[in-house]
């Protein structure tokens, strides 16, 4: 596994690692821990970097842009070939970097960077994907479209996939022409610290992106510097929510995907096999630590069989970072939300049928909460409301699937919903009613594969609604110019003749 012996990271700016400028503010100079979830042990202190930081970093990015953005989308989307090589000869080093800092177990860890390569190639299509359009419109006159990329993109991405999320934005951005200054959570800063030498050595040229790590005065300071043309951020739905409205306050592009809470609705005719498997994989994988995990589980009558499968299949789940197991969630202030819901949902009357508070004590170190599943009676329990982002399932049986649905349709956020069942016009029923942008039969995380964009809606995105991956971010990441042309033949041209 990749260990660190607690080493102080450092910016990536112009090509170059950097130390962050130790005067200008109350934080210039100073550093947070970096802790592993698995033993709370200490690997590594991320700086807090400074407005004038950020700047350097922006100053870089706009160098950068002229020379970049000149070059054909051939050329640059040339060198993302060669990241993706580097990404896949590296695909093991960073699982244990993403193991070792966010606490997936090795399986997961993987396929969240092999799921970031994917976004890669759709990255390495785009030559064939986004030539424009012309048309003669009438006689001697031709309308053409061309895409332009905007400059300098600040894209500012969570703890919970070091690698997935922030190649959500990132090869996309480049490839149609932009340059980038990406803020990485500052609970898990190592592995992009990794991505970004990959870059370098695929040929990436210095200043098209650097890395600034900090906490929210580094955000606000990419949002506010004139050069940063747009802002993408992925976290709370309440952070996402500040960040677009600052962004629009000073005309700014922005898209800021938000959290979720992701209903599964189980019809009498789901396979009860598939459906329990797949149930407990979407609550308790990746810990629940994921806005597509589907933690809201509606039963159309009471599914007693059902639900002792889950409680079963959820009790055979154990500790650790092998594939199968359930690893450790990010932080103590996690599991204090955590069993903070679970606790409050006992109290109001809810049946704890599987409970994990007990991990908190039973591992000698680290961060733990065991796969949790509440039978809940009062339709008002927060557990059944809020995005807790912990390894719970809340079920709650329900009389018809009209009730199901106005349950899930009331939901403030909007990022996923799933219908169990073996009948295709059930399913079809559900999907054209659900209040979510990414829809799953019989598929609890349903997560879009390319070229399928990745979003969602209502409280689950804010700023330009635009998907974050796919179609969608071509068209964040670009403005269309469109010309029209007419020419008129000249006179007493010969060579015409």
């Amino acid at each position: 596994m990749f260990t660190q012996d607690q080493p102080r990271l450092r910016n990536w700016i112009n090509g170059q690692f950097v130390d962050v400028i130790a005067a200008g503010s109350e934080h210039a100079g100073k550093t947070i821990p970096v802790t592993s979830p698995y033993n709370a042990r200490v690997i590594g202190h991320v700086p807090l970097s400074t407005a004038a930081d950020v700047a350097d970093a922006v100053a870089a990015a706009q160098a950068a842009f002229p020379a970049w953005s000149s070059r054909t989308i051939k050329d640059r989307t040339a060198i993302l070939i060669k990241f993706h090589s580097l990404l896949t000869k590296h695909v093991d080093q960073l699982a244990d970097m993403v193991v070792l800092e966010h606490g997936k177990n090795k399986a997961e860890a993987i396929a969240s960077v092999l799921k970031g390569q994917e976004t890669v190639e759709y990255a390495l299509s785009l030559p064939q994907v986004v030539q424009g359009k012309m048309l003669e419109v009438s006689r001697g006159i031709t309308c053409y479209d061309t895409r332009v990329p905007l400059g300098v993109i600040a894209s500012v991405v969570p703890f919970n996939f070091p690698v997935m999320v922030p190649m959500w934005t990132l090869p996309i951005a480049i490839a149609m022409g932009n340059t980038m200054v990406l803020k990485p959570s500052e609970k898990v800063p190592f592995t992009m610290t990794k991505i970004v030498e990959l870059l370098k050595e695929a040929g990436l040229p210095d200043g098209v992106v650097n890395l600034v790590h900090g906490t929210a005065d580094a955000v606000n300071a990419l949002i506010d510097h004139e050069d940063v043309k747009a802002v993408t951020f992925v976290g709370t739905s309440h952070i996402a929510e500040m960040v677009s409205q600052r962004c629009h306050k000073l005309n700014k592009r922005v898209l800021a995907l938000g959290g979720a809470k992701n209903h599964m609705i189980s019809a009498p005719d789901r396979n009860l096999e598939m459906t329990s498997t797949d149930v407990v994989n979407s609550y308790s994988g990746c810990s629940g630590q994921r806005c597509m995990a589907a933690t809201v589980l509606l039963t159309i009558g009471h599914q007693q069989e059902l639900v002792d499968k889950i409680v079963a299949k959820s009790e055979a789940l154990r500790p650790g970072s092998k594939a199968g197991e359930v690893g450790p969630v990010i932080d103590q202030a996690s599991v204090d939300k955590i069993t903070r819901y679970i606790n409050e949902a006992e109290a109001s009357g809810a049946r704890i049928l599987v409970d994990g508070r007990p991990w908190t004590k039973n591992q000698s170190e680290g961060f733990w909460v065991g796969p949790t599943v509440i039978l809940h009676t009062n339709k008002q329990d927060a557990a059944l409301h809020d995005e807790i982002f912990g390894p719970v399932l809340s079920i709650l049986a329900v009389d018809t699937a009209e009730e199901a649905l106005a349950i899930e349709n009331a939901n403030p956020y909007g990022n996923a919903a799933c219908i169990y069942t073996s009948s295709g016009a059930t399913a079809d029923h559900f999907i054209k009613r659900f209040s979510a942008g990414m829809c799953g039969v019989n598929i609890g995380v349903a997560v879009p594969r390319e070229p399928f964009s990745f979003g969602g809606w209502n409280k689950s995105r804010f700023g330009n609604h635009c998907d974050i991956t796919g179609d969608g971010g071509v068209e964040f990441f670009s403005m269309r110019r469109k010309v029209t042309t007419k020419w008129v033949p000249q006179e007493g041209a010969s060579w015409m003749s």
